[in-house]
């Protein structure tokens, strides 16, 4: 568990557990990802998670996954999200 201090774009603490709403993404990762992944990932964007982890440089990591049913499988994608990108719903663990 990383001992650094998250904060969404207000300045209020994130930690594991909390929900926030994404707000955007940046960063040239996001040009590097095939268009279908490109696709998924920025419909996150507008979306509440669950913060399921903080790494060891203070990033919060969401997820999001979406069924296939026709195939019956499912495919996820975690991202780190950066202050600015975020913002504090409900802080309840």
């Amino acid at each position: 568990m990383a001992t650094t201090l998250s904060t969404d774009k207000n300045g209020k603490p994130v930690h594991i557990g909390s929900k926030v709403r994404l707000l955007c993404l940046s960063g040239s990762w996001l040009d590097e990802l095939p268009s279908e992944e490109k696709q998924d990932v920025l419909s996150m964007i507008g979306g509440v998670f669950v913060v399921e982890e903080i790494d060891e440089y203070g990033h919060p990591w969401v997820r999001k996954s979406w069924p296939n049913e026709q195939e019956g499988r499912c495919h996820s994608h975690s991202i780190a999200l950066d202050p600015h990108e975020m913002e504090l719903v409900d802080n309840a663990l």
